[in-house]
């Protein structure tokens, strides 16, 4: 099977079961840190054009030192185990916060926060701009 039939099969097969596979590994630590991660790169990168005057030119850890950070985060532990507690309560979701919006993604500005706390950080530092 080539690279591009392979492709296509995980394609059709995601459609067919509505994404259940990478719902349920985002639902694992592992999963929710690729997905964070790679929700931080889509923001710097410019890939989510609507944000990207917001992102454009922060930094951005490497991978392998954000996820050795947060699994040793006792914040990020806790977060996780009152969301899987929750039945994965999007609110209680765990959440990276940049403390200074300014900066980027450094292990001295980040935080781990529920994604309903650092929502409506969010919402209080667009007000006040």
């Amino acid at each position: 099977m080539t690279k591009e039939e392979r492709l296509a099969y995980q394609k059709e097969y995601r459609i067919k079961n509505d994404n259940l596979c990478t719902k349920k590994y985002e639902k694992t630590k592992q999963g929710k840190l690729v997905r964070t991660y790679r929700n931080m790169q889509t923001r710097v990168c410019g890939i989510l054009k609507t944000k990207a005057h917001l992102y454009e030119g922060l930094s951005l850890l490497e991978r392998e030192d954000f996820y050795s950070w947060s699994l040793n985060d006792q914040d990020f532990n806790q977060l996780f185990e009152d969301w899987e507690t929750s039945n994965y309560d999007k609110k209680l979701s765990p959440s990276i916060d940049r403390i200074n919006t300014s900066l980027g993604y450094s292990l001295e500005n980040m935080r781990w926060l529920t994604h309903s706390k650092n929502s409506r950080l969010g919402a209080i530092n667009r007000c006040n701009k």
